[in-house]
């Protein structure tokens, strides 16, 4: 089965990456166009097409799908396309060429969209997955193919759950080729989410919230981008909750009320979390107890929302 595997960032490349290692017959690889990077703005390949040319797989990187898509798929005559975080959506008349499918990190019907797993720990779900489904004009919303499930730990974040979906979704890619074609069961639009792309907004903690909603927050954005607060005027990150209980306080939300070699505990609105790391700007990611040590921070200080 000839396969054109359209994908953009470092998930995508890792499924490509699989399924060139197992011998799949990859005849083309589309991907967004490269972007600039870094102070000097240099142009940087796509970690898809990194992967393609290390493997000499043809690569594409049409601005529009519409025309330049087709004569694509008239070149490379490919069976079936595989998707997999490729960054656009795709339309008619390209979609009609060959079936296309794609991975999905939810379980869809939930969290539709470009920021499911993010979207789903600041939710504080305790499960979600890999869906593969075919694609249709909409977001996500084709009937599906494979769905494989796995549990959230409570205080896991978004790089530890992104590695664990990559590998389920690579296992499950394969398991769909082999068993191609497969009966496919309609979403059900009752149920359908959404997970939009993240906003800076998104990122800035609120400690006036529950100490539930503040510890999902931080994890949801751990190890990157980061979920950030004020202190002293500078804007902060923060990683690494590994505690949250609820407690009757008489602190204000955002208070620093301890520092040790563990980590900080800071009060919520209606309870507390412990947090192990904080990153100033411009500066490396320490340890609030080094930060302390350091003079930079002290029990009593007050987070701003």
């Amino acid at each position: 089965m000839k396969i054109l595997f359209l994908g953009t960032p470092e998930f995508a490349a890792e499924h490509l990456k699989y399924l060139l290692e197992k011998k799949y017959n990859v005849v083309g690889v589309i991907s967004q166009p490269d972007k600039p990077r870094g102070r000097g703005k240099k142009l940087e390949p796509t970690p898809v097409k990194t992967i393609a040319q290390r493997f000499k797989i043809p690569v594409f990187q049409p601005k529009s799908l519409s025309k330049e898509g087709i004569k694509i798929i008239d070149e490379t005559k490919p069976d079936i396309g595989i998707v997999v975080a490729y960054g656009k959506l795709l339309k008619q008349p390209f979609l009609d060429q060959i079936p296309f499918y794609n991975i999905h990190a939810s379980l869809l019907p939930k969290y539709r969209g470009a920021a499911p797993i993010q979207r789903a720990l600041e939710n504080g779900e305790n499960k979600t997955g890999i869906t593969i489904f075919k694609i249709g004009e909409g977001m996500d919303n084709g009937p599906i193919a494979l769905k494989k499930e796995t549990k959230i730990g409570m205080y896991e974040t978004y790089g530890e759950l992104y590695e664990k979906l990559i590998i389920i979704g690579k296992e499950l890619l394969i398991e769909f080729l082999e068993k191609y074609p497969l009966k496919l069961t309609p979403q059900d639009e009752h149920l359908a989410t959404y997970a939009p792309k993240i906003s800076k907004s998104d990122l800035k903690i609120d400690f006036h919230n529950s100490f539930e909603k503040v510890k999902n927050k931080i994890r949801a954005y751990d190890p990157f981008p980061g979920a950030q607060t004020f202190i002293h005027g500078k804007n902060v990150k923060v990683f690494h909750v590994f505690y949250h209980a609820p407690e009757k306080l008489q602190f204000a939300p955002g208070k620093i009320i301890n520092i040790s070699k563990e980590g900080a505990t800071i009060c919520c609105n209606d309870g507390i979390i412990k947090v192990k790391y904080i990153q100033f700007p411009g500066k490396k990611k320490i340890t609030f107890f080094e930060a302390k040590n350091g003079k930079l921070i002290k029990e009593g200080d007050i987070f701003e929302s």
